[in-house]
């Protein structure tokens, strides 16, 4: 049995060094918009963690299927870039800061629903 707890421990310490939180922020359709209402609550969201300006985070972009993958790309980058505008306004050090922009292709949704591609045009905060 010490040969299998040995194997275990490892696994569970890994699970832990993995934790995170994400705040998502949701566009419309072809926008990079972020109104006022989302930025607050984004405000709010690190005013709980106040560790969060000593942490690394990491801006996840997406968007739905609709137009060309060049567009979708563009665009994604284009929201990433918008909150990366909101963390660095909060504070946040720019070398904390890490963007990596997925488009059109990690949909964590159905892109063949429009509630799939509602929540697939979202920015994560983790």
């Amino acid at each position: 049995m010490p040969l299998l707890f040995a194997l275990l421990l490892p696994l569970t310490s890994v699970a832990l060094q993995d934790a995170h939180e994400i705040y998502s922020i949701y566009f419309g359709g072809g926008s990079y918009y972020i109104d006022p209402q989302q930025e607050q609550g984004l405000y709010k969201f690190l005013d709980a963690h106040p560790q969060a300006k000593n942490l690394t985070i990491t801006i996840h972009s997406h968007t739905d299927d609709i137009g060309s993958l060049e567009y979708n790309e563009r665009l994604s980058r284009m929201r990433s870039l918008e909150a990366r505008k909101r963390l660095l306004h909060y504070g946040i050090p720019a070398e904390n800061l890490s963007i990596q922009d997925f488009g059109e292709l990690n949909p964590v949704y159905d892109n063949s629903t429009w509630e799939g591609k509602l929540k697939n045009r979202r920015v994560d905060i983790i």
